[in-house]
């Protein structure tokens, strides 16, 4: 399958990307930051370097690919935790600006497929209309949800520690992504046991 990864080089993105690539997937993956393209294309992937908020770039970018799926991987999140209430409207707006961009880019490129990450616990500070209204836009389009508990791993907020559950660890996480290529339209809750 051709797939347009966005967030390829975030947390969970640079898991997905050698599982993608061992699955036999053609991967384009996307970063906002020109730096990263050496370890993109060490990693077999297709390089796209693009803002998420540069809708008529990222059109052209997704149409260039013709990807099969378009999975949205993005966050907007601090590398310190601490940080995480100041910076909320930057991740907000992933949720609907990039969401809306990546949907209409994914449509103009006739992608059949849509993933999109999203969390499995109620957000702080009232937004959880945002992400029930990404959702909706992904469900509307009979994309897949994945609902993932809150990362616990290397290189998340919690590297030696456990959040409260809903969790699981990050390379679980990626690693049960890639059945989900093919789920059916919907919800998918990825998490541990509590």
């Amino acid at each position: 399958m051709r797939i347009f990864l966005a967030g390829a080089t975030g947390v969970i993105g640079v898991r997905l990307v050698p599982l993608l690539i061992e699955a036999g997937h053609a991967v384009a993956g996307m970063t906002r930051s020109a730096a990263k393209v050496d370890q993109l294309r060490a990693a077999g992937v297709e390089p796209i370097v693009c803002d998420v908020y540069d809708a008529q770039a990222l059109t052209a970018a997704v149409v260039a690919f013709q990807p099969e799926m378009v999975m949205h991987q993005l966050t907007d999140l601090p590398d310190d935790a601490a940080l995480l209430p100041e910076r909320a409207m930057a991740n907000t707006r992933i949720r609907t600006e990039g969401t809306h961009n990546l949907l209409t880019a994914a449509s103009a490129a006739g992608a059949n497929r849509f993933l999109a990450q999203s969390i499995a616990w109620a957000p702080p500070g009232g937004r959880g209309e945002v992400i029930q209204a990404h959702e909706t836009a992904v469900i509307d389009i009979g994309g897949v949800v994945v609902k993932y508990g809150q990362f616990y791993g290397p290189g998340t907020y919690y590297d030696t520690g456990l959040p409260p559950h809903p969790r699981v660890h990050v390379d679980d996480a990626a690693r049960r992504t890639i059945p989900l290529l093919d789920a059916s339209a919907g919800v998918v809750i990825v998490a541990d046991a509590s």
